[in-house]
């Protein structure tokens, strides 16, 4: 067996499930769960249709690149959304099944395991796919505290230049998981300089870029800002984007990575053994869903209506506040994180995320400790009669 696999943690929810074992949550109250990340809106009609029409392409082996009407459309929304001057759908776009198997997979593509030392990067608190796709590259993961003393921002000087020198990769994800902390222009280009200097690969994780409470402010990103600073060919960096929470259809497994094309022709070889060629309805019902943007303007106005709903209720008990993206609150909390989820589900039958099960200790910190992360997925009133229900729990403190 591979002696990696010893090195993983078990995922949040299993740890989750762990901590509830034996907890008994109030007989005959609905149970409201608000601790995964899924979206549970309504997936438009006009994507199922695009998937129905198109069921004869089950006769057919997809190829690992996807189709090139794909990557056209692929390229057409990035050009839009973050007017990029330019994207080659032919060198600088791969379709992908979701955010998470390509994340491990820019892992297993970039790490050399004869280098000595090899590390990769992540934020911390963070998705836990990063830690997995080092430790299985032969990589030692290390970490920068997303801490609230800084709105949540990278402090890159936390490591010292020893440990930049031997990454070889870095994943962020912006919006973030779970703060919602967005990246800045300064921040990009300190990051890029970073970059240059020790010539590791930057990992943009920005599944929730279209979950944003502003209509006049998007999130910035990492390509529109390479382009900025006149970054011509995305060096050394990907992005990767997914339909999941952008149009509510998490189980179509439907993204993509976009980028360097140098490092996207070593992706595809590596893709091309793994064997995750999107299958053929999926691709023609992303290619409906890229093109619209009216249904993703409705997701983010009901997101919009969830939060106003739940940080009015929660406000006079707990320090929540309006995301810069994402769907998560990531309030403190009085006692042990744990403690605060299990007590609340026992009590009021709300299910939430301890913070310390997405982070790591890192110099002396779990800046997930006393946290616990929201996810306002459920229907408006749903969220709202959730909230109420924290509310009336933390009173009881």
């Amino acid at each position: 067996m591979n002696p990696d696999l010893e090195r993983l943690q078990d995922y949040p929810f299993q740890k989750l499930n762990a901590l509830l074992e034996g907890a008994r949550a109030q007989p005959g109250r609905r149970l409201i769960p608000l601790y995964i990340g899924e979206p549970r809106h309504p997936t438009p009609e006009f994507i199922r249709q695009a998937l129905t029409d198109h069921l004869g392409g089950l006769a057919s082996y997809p190829a690992t690149r996807g189709t090139e009407e794909l990557r056209v459309a692929i390229a057409a929304w990035l050009e839009r959304r973050y007017g990029l001057a330019a994207i080659d759908p032919e060198t600088q776009v791969i379709p992908v099944n979701g955010t998470r198997e390509a994340l491990f997979a820019i892992g297993q593509t970039v790490v050399d395991r004869a280098a000595t030392g090899a590390v990769v990067v992540s934020q911390n608190p963070f998705y836990q796919i990063y830690e997995g796709a080092a430790l299985l590259a032969g990589a030692t993961p290390h970490f920068l505290n997303n801490l609230p003393a800084n709105g949540f921002a990278f402090d890159f000087d936390e490591l010292p230049p020893a440990i930049w020198g031997r990454t070889q990769l870095l994943f962020v994800c912006s919006p973030s998981n779970p703060t919602g902390y967005v990246m800045t222009l300064a921040q990009w280009r300190r990051l890029f300089d970073l970059s240059d200097r020790y010539g590791f690969v930057i990992a943009s994780d920005e599944c929730y870029s279209e979950i944003y409470p502003d209509e006049a402010r998007p999130p910035l990103g990492s390509l529109a800002a390479a382009q900025h600073f006149g970054r011509a060919g995305y060096p050394r960096l990907v992005m990767f984007s997914s339909l999941s929470k952008r149009s509510n259809v998490p189980g179509m497994r439907s993204g993509f990575v976009a980028g360097d094309a140098r490092l996207l022709k070593r992706y595809l070889l590596y893709r091309t053994y793994q064997g995750c060629a999107m299958s053929p309805p999926v691709q023609m019902a992303s290619i409906a869903a890229w093109r619209d943007e009216e249904h993703v303007a409705e997701n983010r106005r009901l997101y919009r209506e969830k939060f106003a709903a739940a940080i009015e209720i929660l406000k006079p008990v707990l320090d929540v506040r309006q995301p810069d993206g994402g769907f998560y609150l990531w309030p403190a909390t009085p006692l042990d994180d744990t403690e605060f989820a299990r007590r609340l589900y026992e009590r009021q039958s709300v299910s939430v995320l301890p913070g310390s099960y997405l982070a790591r200790d890192a110099r002396g910190v779990n800046p997930g400790a006393r946290r616990v992360r929201i996810a306002l997925v459920a229907q408006t009133a749903e969220c709202a009669e959730a909230a109420q229900r924290v509310r009336d729990f933390m009173r009881t403190l």
